[in-house]
């Protein structure tokens, strides 16, 4: 798809989508439109976050999510917080 023409028609946002079994605390970091559900379908998914008794485990492909910030993506409060 063109990255063009979803940046200008759509709004686009950097979300968690939950993923893994019940009680698991795993989430993918995706961008997608504002419009779809949390588990839709994503335009792009940029890494993964995991919450363990431990901390927080991530890994983030920070190029990618530098480029759809320029590109008007906006980040979900708990993606800012983790990009910060």
């Amino acid at each position: 798809m063109n990255d063009e023409r979803l940046t200008n028609n759509h709004m686009l946002v950097i979300r968690l989508t939950k993923t893994g079994h019940k009680g698991e605390a795993k989430y993918r970091v995706v961008v997608t439109e504002r419009r779809y559900r949390r588990d839709g379908k994503p335009t792009e998914y940029l890494g993964w976050v995991s919450k363990t008794t431990k901390g927080v485990v991530k890994q983030l492909n920070m190029d990618r999510v530098k480029y759809w910030l320029s590109q008007g993506a906006t980040p979900s409060a708990t993606v800012k917080k983790l990009i910060a």
